[in-house]
């Protein structure tokens, strides 16, 4: 089911909408309601777990955004709203069921080290799509999924590829070029996490054993030439977080290898350099940045009305400001409550993810946590430069990652409790932290 869902916000247009269906008609949004659906049917049923159940921040973090879109919403209404923003206002809390429904069934329906890995290889496998797509976008000069709007019963919202300094900017199935490079740099993490792992575990000399960083290649290229500031940021805090973890025996050849890459791009697409350097260089000037500045300064006129639970979420529409900044703008939308508990999603799963590659007894369990914890904080730091949960890819994906998170954070509890089981009573480094998470595994859910 997850498969699909990856399959829907990667193989089609992130602006492809149903016609008949209006904002509300994208595939992957109608989707994770279903899973939603798939999850709430679950509860209701007799289940059989391999383990113990977990506490899980990340699912308190997320009722709590629920809640405050709820409370937030009734305010808004109560307040009246113009005709033409009541219908966002309501399709914007049925895309927070969705985002749900994508987070629960990962956390909850990943149970083995199998499953997990399954989904991390296709989580891997659609990110070098999309690079791979971007990057013959780029060499085409403009779009190839353009054909999509001629399909029946569908519609494509604004979107697509654009242009900076004589370079096309690729968009691949994203609705922007920013969507598509966020998208990249967060799941980069996991494509070189996932690398290192399997080719320590092959043979030396096995051609299979390089085929496996194709991906992350990919993706590294696709980045570089997207000639965006965003893109060179998100590789930087994907490749720093995601180095920090990783056993030192990684570091130099992943460093080598990233500047192997870039030199590559300098050397076959003359200019990209000169022209990205430049969008660092004279940021100051630049009519993008400065608008991200200015628009700082109207946040208070705008949070006025109601600071604790904002305007209502999804009815503050464009042409009122846009600010390019999603933790900006869902604090004008949901307030600091709000805001407060978006960030409380990222943190959780980050602070989960980090415990439980510390905890976690075996070496896959170890890297995969840590490269999402990467990934999580990587595109949460990007949505510093774009409204990202206004864009189904960049959206599904931090809510998947949560989600992921959450189960990782369970395998490596039930990994830890087994391997305490199995090994005599000392005082080794690992036993210690094993009984630490042993006792936090039997916070069970009281259902």
């Amino acid at each position: 089911m997850v498969t699909i869902y990856l399959m829907l916000l990667f193989a089609v247009p992130s602006n492809l909408t149903i016609s008949a269906l209006g904002s509300l008609g994208r595939p992957s949004v109608l989707f994770g309601l279903l899973l939603m659906l798939w999850w709430i049917l679950t509860r209701f049923q007799r289940r059989v777990r391999g383990f113990a159940p977990v506490w899980q921040p990340v699912r308190l973090a997320f009722g709590a955004l629920v809640v405050i879109a709820l409370v937030s919403f009734a305010a808004a209404m109560l307040r009246g709203q113009p005709a033409d923003q009541v219908t966002p206002a309501m399709t914007s809390l049925l895309r927070i069921v969705s985002w749900g429904g994508v987070m629960l069934v990962v956390m909850d329906g990943i149970g083995t080290r199998h499953e997990s890995d399954r989904l991390g290889s296709r989580i891997v496998l659609a990110g070098a799509y999309l690079g791979l797509l971007g990057i013959g976008e780029f060499v085409a000069g403009g779009s190839l999924v353009d054909w999509t709007a001629s399909l029946p019963g569908v519609a494509l919202d604004a979107g697509g590829v654009d242009s900076r300094g004589g370079f096309t900017r690729a968009s691949g199935t994203a609705t922007h070029p920013l969507e598509y490079t966020a998208a990249i740099a967060a799941i980069l993490p996991l494509a070189i996490t996932r690398a290192a792992s399997r080719s320590a575990a092959a043979p030396v000399g096995e051609w299979s054993r390089w085929v496996r960083w194709l991906p992350v290649a990919i993706m590294a290229v696709a980045a570089l030439l997207s000639v965006s500031r965003s893109a060179v940021i998100g590789l930087v805090i994907a490749g720093v977080a995601v180095l920090l973890q990783m056993p030192r025996s990684y570091r130099w050849p992943l460093l080598m290898g990233a500047g192997a890459a870039a030199l590559s791009v300098v050397a076959l697409v003359p200019g990209v350099f000169r022209t990205t350097l430049a969008l660092f260089t004279s940021a100051a000037d630049d009519p993008s940045t400065t608008s991200r500045t200015d628009a700082l300064a109207r946040v208070p006129e705008f949070m006025g009305t109601s600071p604790l639970v904002g305007q209502g979420f999804g009815t503050f529409l464009p042409r009122y400001y846009i600010f390019d900044n999603q933790w900006v703008l869902v604090t004008i939308e949901l307030g600091l409550l709000g805001a407060a508990a978006l960030a409380g999603v990222a943190i959780a799963a980050i602070v989960g993810s980090v415990n439980a590659r510390r905890v976690a007894p075996d070496a896959r369990t170890k890297f995969t946590s840590a490269a999402i914890a990467a990934s999580m904080l990587t595109i949460a730091v990007l949505f510093l430069f774009f409204d990202g949960l206004s864009f189904p890819i960049a959206a599904g994906l931090f809510f998947l990652f949560a989600g992921y998170s959450g189960a990782e954070r369970a395998l490596a509890a039930a990994g830890a409790r087994t391997s305490l089981d199995a090994s005599p009573r000392g005082t080794e480094p690992r036993v210690r932290a094993a009984r630490h998470a042993r006792v936090e595994a039997r916070r069970a859910d009281p259902r």
